[in-house]
């Protein structure tokens, strides 16, 4: 066999027929077919899963312990592989403190530029901060009370890991017979601890204990020095119980997990340092170390946030959702019924002599705060006991106060779940949303913090990073030049993919599957690997025409370096860049599993399969004949979150609008952070949501809800499924209680669930599967022993229907059930639905764990076409057309275009210009993505925008429109527009 070639023999994964196929190496190939024809089947659960076990098999029998076991795919063989490397859309980042910056490893470099080069300030009042002598120690030291009991201590091990028994032999050895370990005092004469070696400690040796006074000035001196020299510098003095009201340097934080009390035993731990002091402000600040710029350390976090820039507030807009209710019944946490609140408000009421009756809004702003936020003065309260009538003056505690106090007080879960309904996340006001304690932030290199670095964009920050040296003295630009070396080159790998638009600081959980997918590609071209497998799913999803040729150009400079690439794409682009492709078919699910085409661009244009015929041009989505006109409108005043330039949109009503955009241009931040939001919280009274920034939104009465039918999974387990989440399998489970055997059983509906005990398999829990936990890896599930996958106890599958278990029915494809279930109209007619947009090939009990994110959007469009329609819903949707082959996507075209029929509206956020061309009413933002977006570019029907020049939509939208005479930028390579009439 010649190494130039991953040969595949006898591929049955999934929907794979005995598949034979020759992919050549270091190339560039593309994986195409309609949806469910086995693209992801080869590419993925075939040849890179090979390449996965036969990496871990190579690992030694112990690591092996801690991996599991792998199956082996169904193959009879794959020769010629190479190292696996994939990179799909699964944004595993679920960790609120992960950032571009983070997963980059951006933010581990810039932490170390700022270690070694950063000039710190005082947090305070801002003067760069000089060294400290050991005698401004003392003086500091002196100004505590007299008769303060204080410890002079060295910090002669900082948070490492290690037992250290023979640091302490030495101690002993060399006359110090006190320690204090993790906060822990203990006498080394009498008792060494023990350590475990696999955590980290703090070791600060007792130096002096004394009581301040001026007389012991001289001790004082002698033990500071010594200190200073035991700890390279630095010394801490511990007060084991301050005088109230004392300050005296810069606390610390003793160790810990964050968010820890640093305070919860009395103590006041002080650090102070030869280096860093500010002799104004009276400040000392702690050494500057790499963990100094970590929010995930708790020797750089804010220590109010603990890291995240966020934090739990009560929200005055929660706790008072209607003004014009009376006084009584305004708040929302509080029920009058309830006699001590009932209490609180009537002396309330006295005490401001306004009646509870009052609606709210017509209170002085005066009695308004003093209900929300409390009074200074005191107020009369009265209550009725059986001992007669109980009176007590004091300051009301204020609705606000009181909850944020019980949030923090009440031991009972159920209570503060019940508070938190009335807290919304708000900045971090200590930190500004930086993370970074008031230390870390005045650091500066060059005069920028870091945080202000973090939020610039990428493509900003290369600027900033391109010439930073010539303001360096030589000693700095030697230490940096390395440094600065990785930073812009990481940079500049992220630029290449596309993502200039995304700023460091933006939480890795909030990025889309196409974004977190070009992130690790861009990571990929970084490591400089060659001779390596790369599998990659869809990576031009979330791209604009514009930017995707950027990410070619990084694909083949990949290949060109000596790797192989094979790529799972529709995108024609990617397919004429492409060395090699391969057409998956003929059909979905069943009817496909072969290879219907193998060879170039040039050789599939005159092959007979269906993308043969979306390329040639002898098939096409066609453009609609009509545009609709606007029944009404929604606008958006004021919209400003992220980049968005204070914008005020109109949203059509009873119309199909397409909201574009080149990537970051703020499509989503207007669709998902302002309108659904804001119309959730205010439709929906859905308060877990918190809408981005704008003045207001009007015309709400002209729509009855609003859905937002996303790429989110439908579930988090292998129990949730397209049956369930439907409803279709409530119908079908009915059918099978209702069979003669389950009726002499006496089984019911509830038996033929594998969510409750009865008809399960016990040794799953109806999953079909057990979770494998991979440690370092993320877990794998394997197929029950017990059931062997078909979730149901041996009873259960006693039943039929048809001659099929319930277990056989959930391994059918949709296509499949609905000739089974012909018969019976409720379960056609919601299978139908799935059929509708193009899930034909999908099988009934397929774990959601399994699904793209398209997948999942589209079994979410079924439930909602299979919901009564009333008419007057705007449906919300990003990124629709995500894992579909332009077949497919003329089917979702149609269900869409069927919801605005029925007399809704529909947004789609979306790139892909045969959905968008179908559009009514086009919105464009831009010019350009980040700080340079945000601005409406164009509006109105698509031949209005590709009317425009400044719309990087509109030229590209040209080449497909019949009435536009302008050449786009591809009108060499399309074939000539379609309309519905040809």
């Amino acid at each position: 066999m010649s190494k130039d070639y991953i040969e595949v023999r006898g591929a049955n994964e999934h929907n794979l027929k005995d598949l034979d196929v020759r992919v050549p190496r270091e190339t560039f190939t593309v994986v195409t077919g309609l949806s469910g024809s086995g693209k992801s089947s080869l590419a993925f659960d075939t040849i890179y899963a090979e390449g996965q076990r036969r990496y871990i098999e190579s690992l030694s029998a112990y690591a092996r312990n801690f991996l599991g076991q792998m199956d082996k795919p169904q193959v009879e063989s794959v020769e010629g592989l190479s190292p696996a490397i994939s990179i799909d859309q699964k944004n595993g980042a679920n960790n609120p403190r992960s950032t571009v910056g983070t997963v980059t490893e951006l933010h581990d470099y810039l932490r170390l530029l700022y270690a070694r080069v950063g000039i710190p300030h005082c947090p305070e009042c801002g003067r760069e901060v000089g060294e400290q002598s050991a005698q401004n120690m003392v003086r500091r030291i002196l100004e505590l009370p007299d008769g303060t009991k204080a410890k002079i201590a060295a910090p002669v091990v900082r948070d490492q890991k290690g037992a250290f028994a023979d640091l302490f032999s030495d101690l002993v050895s060399e006359g110090y017979s006190r320690v204090e370990v993790d906060g822990e005092e203990y006498d080394l004469t009498t008792e060494k601890p023990t350590l475990d070696e696999n955590f980290r400690h703090t070791v600060d040796v007792i130096v002096d204990r004394v009581k301040i006074a001026e007389k012991a000035r001289s001790r004082i001196t002698d033990s500071v020095e010594t200190a200073l020299r035991e700890a390279d510098g630095i010394i801490k003095v511990i007060l084991p119980n301050p005088p109230e009201g004392v300050r005296l340097g810069s606390e610390t934080r003793s160790t810990g997990s964050l968010g820890a009390d640093a305070e919860k035993d009395g103590r006041l731990v002080v650090e102070f340092s030869e280096d860093l002091a500010c002799t104004h402000c009276g400040i000392d600040l702690s050494e500057v170390e790499t963990r100094s710029f970590s929010f995930n350390s708790p020797y750089g976090a804010c220590p109010e946030c603990s890291g995240l820039g966020e934090t739990k507030e009560i929200d005055e807009a929660l706790v008072i959702q209607d003004a014009s209710q009376p006084l009584k019944h305004v708040f929302e946490p509080w029920s009058y019924n309830r006699n001590y609140y009932r209490r609180q408000l009537d002396s309330m009421g006295e005490h401001y002599d306004v009646s509870l009756d009052t609606p709210f809004e017509d209170l002085d702003e005066e009695v308004q705060q003093g209900f929300l936020y409390g009074t200074r003065e005191d107020v009369l309260f009265e209550w009725k006991t059986k001992n007669g009538i109980r009176r007590k003056e004091q300051p009301f505690e204020g609705v606000i106060p009181n909850l944020e106090r019980r949030h923090v007080e009440t031991d009972s879960k159920r209570a503060r779940e019940h508070i938190e309904k009335f807290m919304s996340v708000t900045t971090c006001p200590a930190c500004n949303g930086s993370r970074l304690k008031p230390e870390s932030r005045a650091v500066l290199v060059s005069g920028t913090s870091l945080p202000e670095v973090n939020r610039m964009s990428i493509g900003d920050a290369l600027s900033y990073f391109e010439g930073l040296e010539d303001t360096f003295t030589d000693r700095e630009r030697t230490i940096a030049t390395e440094i600065l070396k990785e930073i812009r080159a990481r940079l500049g790998f992220m630029c290449e993919v596309g993502l200039e638009y995304l700023t460091l600081d933006r939480e890795a959980a909030t990025l889309s599957g196409g974004e977190s997918q070009r992130i690790r590609l861009a990571t990929q071209i970084g490591s400089g690997l060659v001779g390596v497998l790369y599998v990659l799913d869809e990576p031009s999803i979330g791209l604009h025409q514009r930017d995707n040729d950027r990410l070619l150009n990084t694909l083949c400079e990949l290949r060109d370096i000596g790797n192989t690439l094979i790529v799972v794409e529709h995108d024609e682009e990617t397919m004429r860049r492409a060395d090699n492709i391969i057409d998956m078919g003929p059909g979905p699910g069943k009817r496909g599993g072969e290879v219907v085409f193998q060879g170039t661009y040039g050789e599939i244009l005159d092959a007979d399969t269906i993308t043969a015929e979306y390329l040639s041009g002898r098939k096409a989505i066609p453009v609609p004949t009509e545009r609709r006109e606007a029944a009404d409108s929604i606008t958006i005043r004021g919209a400003r979150q992220h980049n968005l330039k204070n914008l005020d949109v109109d949203i059509p009503l009873g119309c199909f609008t397409a909201v574009t955009g080149v990537s970051g241009s703020g499509k989503s931040t207007l669709m998902h952070e302002i309108l659904y939001k804001s119309l959730a919280r205010t439709m929906n009274n859905n308060t877990s949501v918190d809408p981005g920034e704008h003045d207001s939104i009007e015309g709400l009465d002209q729509i009855e809800t609003v859905r937002l039918i996303d790429q989110s999974p439908i579930g988090r387990t292998p129990r949730s499924n397209p049956a369930t989440y439907t409803g279709v399998f409530d119908y079908i489970r009915e059918l099978f209680a209702k069979t003669k055997l389950a009726r002499q059983r006496g089984y019911e509906k509830g038996r033929f669930s594998f969510n409750v005990k009865g008809g399960r398999c016990e040794e799953c829990g109806g999953q079909g599967t057990v979770k494998i936990e991979m440690n370092f890896l993320s877990d794998v599930y394997v197929p029950c022993e017990e059931c062997e996958g078909d979730r149901y106890n041996d009873e259960t599958l006693d039943v039929t229907y048809k001659g099929k278990t319930i277990a056989d029915v959930l391994d059918m494809s949709i296509e499949e059930a609905l000739e089974f279930f012909e018969a019976d109209t409720r379960i056609k007619r919601r299978l139908q639905l799935l059929s509708d947009v193009g899930l034909d090939y999908m099988r009934l009990g397929q774990p959601s764990t399994t699904l793209s994110g398209g997948e999942a959007q589209r079994v979410k469009l079924a439930e909602e076409l299979g919901k009564k329609q009333t008419g007057e819903t705007l449906y919300l949707l990003d990124e629709p057309t995500t894992g579909l082959h332009s077949e497919d996507e003329r089917k979702l075209i149609e269900v869409l275009q069927r919801l605005v029929d029925n007399g809704n509206s529909v947004v789609v956020v979306e790139h892909e210009l045969d959905l968008v061309k179908n559009a009514d009413h086009i919105i464009d933002l831009g010019p350009e993505g980040g700080e340079k977006g945000g601005q409406i570019v164009a509006r109105g029907t698509p031949e209005d925008v590709a009317r425009n020049d400044d719309s990087h939509t509109g030229r590209y939208l040209r080449d497909l429109l019949p009435d536009i005479e302008l050449d786009g930028p591809r009108a060499d390579r399309v074939a000539p527009a379609m309309t519905t009439d040809d």
